[in-house]
């Protein structure tokens, strides 16, 4: 693989990394929001997790913006195709 096209790689995995870990937090906020009473009796505590989350995504969610800004500039356009659609059973190419 040429330098250019490694450069590249690495762009959209580091931006990849950055909306999974978003994801991640999201989806960590929203089960504590509403988690069984028996789970976490602390209300206050609980509440001191959710505002730790909400923080912590709003900085990831952040340095996703910047580094979605500065997409690295290229000589030949990468063409980009989706993956093949993954049916029910997971596998890709099954219907």
């Amino acid at each position: 693989m040429d330098a250019e096209s490694q450069r590249v790689l690495q762009y959209l995995t580091e931006v990849e990394e950055a909306a999974e870990d978003v994801l991640t937090d999201k989806q960590q906020r929203d089960i504590k929001h509403a988690p069984p009473l028996s789970l976490f009796p602390d209300q206050e505590q609980l509440d001191k997790e959710i505002n730790n989350l909400r923080k912590e995504l709003k900085a990831k969610v952040n340095h996703l913006n910047v580094i979605q800004d500065h997409l690295p500039k290229v000589r030949e356009p990468h063409v980009l195709c989706p993956l093949p659609r993954r049916s029910e059973t997971g596998m890709i190419g099954v219907e």
